[in-house]
This record gives C-alpha cells, structure tokens and sequence, in this order.
C-alpha cells in the first residue's frame, strides 16, 4: 500500500519579501491555556489561540474528559469546565504532541480512574521516564514500559501532596506537567529541580504566568523550588500572544532577502523564549562564532540554516535536547545542510558546526530535503530555498503541527512555490 503526500519546491524570489503576515497563536501558551481552562470550574473563552494538529490533540483529548471545548472561530476556543477530568472511555491518542503528551500524563493522576496516554510512532519514541519516574516517587500509580509513550496510570487516589524532585535537563515539559497537576493535589506540593540545567526555563516561566492568571497559588521558594498550594482554577478569558518560533521565520526571510515583513507584534512583546532568536538574526551575516541555543530550542533550524549563508561558521552549543524532539534534529539539520553542499554541516558531539558559505546564494544546487515528518525542519530548510534553486522540501504537509498556514504565508509574501504529490511504497 502506498500514501501520497506533498512536496514543495522553493523557487527563490527574485527581489526582496515585502508584506504584512500574522504568525498563529503560540503551540505552547494555547495548550496549556486550553488545559488549565479545562481544570477551571466555569466557562473560559481564549483567544488568538492556534488551531493546528498539536492543539487539536489536546481539545480531543479534554473533551473525552469530560470537557466542552467549542471552537466559534478560526482562533477561538470557549472551554467549560467543572475543576476535574473524567476517566476517558478509551487511551488518549495525542499524535507526536510532546506537550499534550507530557503535560496530559500528570494531569491523569488527578483523575479518578484507569487512563492511557498514547502517541504515534514518533511519540512512541520522544522520552517521558523522568516525568514517570517523579510521579511514581508522590506515590502514583504509573508505568511505561518503554520509557516512551504509551504511559498507563492509575488515578483512582487523587494527586498525591509532598515533594517531588524532577530532572529538568531533558525537557522543561515535565517540570511544566507536575507544576500545572499540582493545585488539583490532595495537598500542598513542593516541585524542585534536581541537577543543575533544564531545558528552555522560559517556558517554565509561560507556565506559571499561565498558572498565575488561571488563579494557582505558586510560590518560589528558591531558584529551583515551588511550593504549590492546592487552591485548584478559576475560569478566566485568555489572549494567546502569537508564535514566537514561527515568527523567527519570518524574520530569518526578511533578513535573507532584504525585505521587509511586517508581523503585527515587536519582538520586544513576545513572552516566550524563541522570541530571543530575534537579536541572533539581526546580526545576519556576521552571526556568533558559538550560538548557545539551550533557552530557544525551537529556533535552532532556523538560525542554523540561516548561518549556512553566513560570512564566519558558526558552532551551535546546548542543543543535546534538539535529538529527543519530533525527530532528531541535530542530526536532521546536519544532513539537509549537506544535501545542499557536502561538507556544509558536521555534528561534534552534541555540538552542530555550520561551515557557512555567503557564496551559496544565487547557485542552484538540487536537494530533497527529509524533513523526517517534523514541521521545525520543513519550515526552517524552506528558508535556503529563498537564496538556492532546487530546495524541495519532502512531506511538506507536517507543518500542520504547529503553523498550518506556513506555506500560504510564504506564497502571500512573493514566494513561488511548485507543489507535487509525493508518492511513498
């Protein structure tokens, strides 16, 4: 049996990209307003939210829950919730939505009965053993066999109170997941960091804004500890700010081509930490010799792909949590850059190094890039397509994950783009 599915060929603009485009609602606020409007008791309207695949796993997986969840409009939700979840009647299927996933698993604690967390074969392959293994220490019931979805728990008591130690280094995910369970406890519960690095902290910080105006009682007790009161949520209406991963895109496409993009929002207004990635590309074409890019993950394709026309190579460190994405996205970004030219990206160790090669713009140098179904490859390697003929970017459909409109955007913006059906045995 075969599956079609699109490709998409770049074909650079011959001026500069000019235009007004409006990112989407940001992935990361929208589930988890989504998922603490459903633990409110009483109605919670959000807007500026992201409809897209990741989003639509958490609204399917809160409605079999118990949740109303409406949709009035392209960015809108209304949740109405009644202060707890239901038992689902069967495992949850959340597709390779890591924050779904992740935040959903400790929620189950919480809810009284048998509930199964599940995912695709991408999922099945993105850990969740710390945030298993510290639910467990509370005194859940929780398994996973394979360290990866799919997670079985048992909530029949309730979300235990006490301390629970998390290793934040492989995904601030979990700490954000035990941090959001914790008003429904049956106590107060203390959250605190084991070792001494997590990844991307500012979303841990997103979580507790959200936290905060959904009305959790969280206090920080020092660098690395919460202590959470069991003070449960109040509804409350939500604007979700737009995207700032999608938006470095759009200022990666400016940059390249000279343009000028308008997005309707200051980079300066974002809260999220992608949102950094803005001051890296301003310095186009005389990036960082090292870029740290442990604090704005998601925004690593595209500055790596951008320093591939960069005037001095640049070595992209802290990026080690970049291979337990939707793909491996070291590895992912190494070899699409060397599709493009050999020699033009090597991984050391953890590290990515982009030889970098200003000479690149304006050849034609034919490359299938393997996205490797993740919307973060698809979206950053159509970027060397605005200054390289031959960029065709395969399963160009999965950036649906997150920015459903991406291509649109593109096209709206001056961009030529040569679409085909992708046949795969």
């Amino acid at each position: 049996m075969s599956n079609s599915s699109e490709q998409i060929t770049i074909i650079p603009p011959v001026g500069p990209l000019r235009g007004r485009v409006a990112p989407p609602g940001s992935k990361s606020i929208t589930n988890r307003a989504l998922l603490l409007a459903a633990l409110a008791s009483g109605t919670s309207r959000l807007a500026g939210a992201l409809k897209s695949d990741d989003t639509r796993y958490m609204a399917e997986a809160l409605r079999a829950m118990g949740v109303v969840v409406a949709e009035p409009d392209p960015t809108g939700f209304v949740v109405a919730g009644e202060g707890r979840l239901k038992p689902p009647a069967a495992p949850l299927f959340l597709g390779n939505a890591g924050t779904a996933t992740r935040f959903l698993t400790a929620v189950a604690a919480s809810v009284g009965g048998a509930i199964v967390v599940d995912g695709d074969a991408h999922m099945r392959k993105r850990p969740i053993r710390p945030l298993v293994e510290a639910l467990r220490s509370l005194g859940v019931e929780i398994d996973a066999p394979s360290g990866c979805p799919p997670v079985y728990i048992n909530g029949g008591n309730g979300f235990p109170s006490g301390r629970v130690e998390i290793d934040g280094g492989l995904s601030s995910q979990y700490v954000s997941a035990l941090l959001m369970a914790a008003p429904l406890a049956r106590g107060p519960v203390e959250v605190a960091l084991v070792g001494k690095d997590i990844g991307a902290r500012g979303y841990v910080d997103l979580t507790l804004a959200a936290m905060a105006w959904f009305g959790a009682d969280v206090k920080m007790i020092d660098d690395s500890t919460w202590r959470v009161a069991p003070s449960g949520y109040r509804a409350r209406d939500f604007v979700v700010e737009p995207d700032a991963s999608a938006a470095t895109y759009l200022w990666a496409a400016e940059i390249l081509t000279g343009g000028a993009i308008d997005i309707g929002v200051a980079a300066s207004d974002f809260t999220q930490p992608d949102a950094r990635a803005f001051h890296v590309i301003r310095q186009f074409p005389h990036l960082p010799a090292v870029v740290e890019g442990s604090q704005m993950q998601d925004a690593v394709p595209t500055l790596a792909v951008l320093a591939a026309f960069n005037n001095n190579p640049v070595r992209f460190v802290g990026i080690a949590n970049l291979r337990v994405k939707e793909c491996d996205r070291v590895a992912a970004i190494a070899t699409g850059l060397n599709e493009i030219l050999p020699g033009l990206a090597r991984e050391d160790g953890d590290d990515l190094v982009v030889a970098s090669d200003p000479a690149l713009a304006g050849r034609r140098l034919p490359a299938r890039i393997d996205t490797r179904a993740d919307h973060r490859i698809a979206m950053g390697f159509a970027l060397a397509g605005l200054k390289i003929s031959g960029v065709t970017i395969l399963d160009a459909g999965c950036v649906a994950k997150t920015y459903p409109g991406y291509w649109d955007d593109l096209s709206t913006l001056g961009v030529t783009l040569e679409r085909r059906a992708q046949r795969e045995a």
